[in-house]
């Protein structure tokens, strides 16, 4: 009797701890991984030329789907220069439904390469209301990207991977970045150093202020890394106007980290790099795209070799948000816009002022931008639109020095520029009426929404 007993002790026990591995299993945390092709077919209008072959590298859309700590968690990052307005919002909603989440929780951002496509379903619409062409705005083949996107990301939901570990690394990397803004004894900018400068003088110049920190933040199986995103704040481009689509040396770094660890999808967000470029580092030879790309693949490798493992529970993560109003730049007007569009005037959509217009229309109608957080033990990872400057992120990092904090920015692309209050005054092509759809306000409004995120 007492070994019947005992007997079927073990067993319950044994079934009981199976059942515990199952729910394990559907309730622990889980990471889906999801990559496709995002390369514009011949002959279509990227954001400055026709795209006349399709390139040897191609260019990308990809990113992850956290499970288990709530709604799906979605982050992705796109080989585009920007996606606007009414098409940043339809790739939130696409990938929310085919994850079986809310927008809300969606994080859309590009990499801002040249040699790239622009999509603003909401510049379209108008160029096409009017009779215009819409050239770089015609949406076809991006709806396309879209729709394949979502199916990635909902096909990926079965391949799902436990994730017991949280894996965190930063190295500094060496001769990429540099501030684009070169001031003069009054203060005030005297000269841009453009990712691509061959002016001595301006190469010659300071570094300036920039982070040169890559932050890689990955998710661990066990032994095994499933997922790695990187984050670098820099301007992508080494030289560009080829009509050749090109991931350019970001998206070439990423290529040859994803050689050294295959096991695992290597996902790269741009960070606050809108005053920032390589212009001290490259004069636009074609032979810097590979040396820029060595150096940041460089920097990734010793966060990687650097990365300190954690575990991480559903109670590690959490998503935040902070819905902004961005105040419009005061030089934007909807009525000249308007009149402009009436008039069929052929250079609207050539001189961005479509997606300008888009962006008036939706700030008139109360439209806010997402700013989100997540949380992932003691890390913070912040999303954020437009092209930041740099001392967004700084800001960010010295608020909570005691985390880990990353940023990608990018998001929504309809702001343009967004600087800080005093650069504004400072001059420069960063914060020219043709450049920024912002006002210097944008700086209280940002900061206030990102203090806001990392306070626990």
């Amino acid at each position: 009797m007492l070994a019947r007993r005992l007997w079927w002790s073990l067993v319950s026990m044994t079934l009981l701890c199976l059942a515990a591995r199952s729910a394990f299993a559907e309730d622990g945390l889980r990471v889906a991984t999801f990559d496709i092709d995002a390369t514009p077919p011949v002959g279509s209008m990227m954001a400055y030329d026709v795209a006349k072959e399709p390139g040897e590298l191609g260019l990308r859309a990809r990113g992850i789907v956290l499970l288990g700590a709530g709604e799906p968690i979605v982050l992705c990052a796109v080989d585009w220069i920007g996606i606007a307005n009414e098409s940043h919002d339809l790739f939130r909603e696409a990938l929310a439904k085919a994850a079986g989440g809310s927008p809300s929780r969606v994080a859309v951002h590009t990499l801002h390469q040249h040699d790239a496509p622009e999509c603003d379903f909401s510049a379209e619409r108008l160029m096409n209301e009017a009779g215009l062409d819409p050239r770089q705005y015609a949406g076809h083949w991006q709806r396309e990207v879209m729709t394949r996107l979502a199916a990635a990301v909902r096909d990926s939901l079965a391949q799902a991977k436990p994730v017991t570990h949280l894996g965190l690394g930063v190295a500094d990397v060496h001769e990429v970045a540099s501030n684009r803004r070169i001031f003069g004894p009054d203060g005030k900018v005297r000269g841009v150093r453009y990712t691509a400068c061959q002016d001595p003088d301006l190469r010659a110049a300071p570094v300036g202020t920039i982070d040169p920190q890559v932050s890689l933040v990955s998710f661990w199986n066990g032994e095994q890394p499933v997922a790695v995103l990187s984050y670098y704040a820099t301007h992508p481009q080494s030289y560009y106007r080829t009509g050749v689509p090109n991931p350019d040396f970001p998206g070439i770094a990423r290529f040859l980290r994803q050689s050294h660890a295959p096991e695992a999808l290597f996902v790269h967000f741009n960070g606050a790099g809108g005053n920032i470029g390589a212009g001290k580092y490259n004069d636009g030879s074609p032979s810097n795209r590979l040396a820029l790309a060595e150096r940041l693949a460089d920097g990734m490798r010793r966060a990687w070799e650097a990365t300190q493992r954690t575990p991480l529970t559903p109670s590690d993560v959490a998503w935040s948000v902070e819905p902004v109003a961005l105040p419009v730049a005061e030089h934007l007007s909807i009525e000249r816009f308007r009149q402009q569009l009436a008039d069929r005037d052929p250079m609207f959509a050539a001189r961005n002022e479509a997606t300008k217009l888009a962006w008036l229309e939706r700030r008139a109608a109360g439209r806010e931008i997402e700013v989100s957080c997540l949380k992932l033990g003691r890390a913070r990872i912040l999303h954020l639109p437009g092209e930041l400057f740099v001392e967004y992120q700084l800001a960010a990092k010295a608020a909570r020095p005691d985390l880990f904090v990353a940023m990608a920015a990018y998001g929504d692309y309809a702001p343009f520029y967004i600087g800080t209050a005093v650069a504004y005054e400072e001059g420069g092509y960063e914060t020219q009426p043709s450049s920024s759809n912002v006002s210097p306000a944008a700086e209280q409004v940002l900061l206030s929404a990102i203090d806001g995120l990392l306070k626990d």
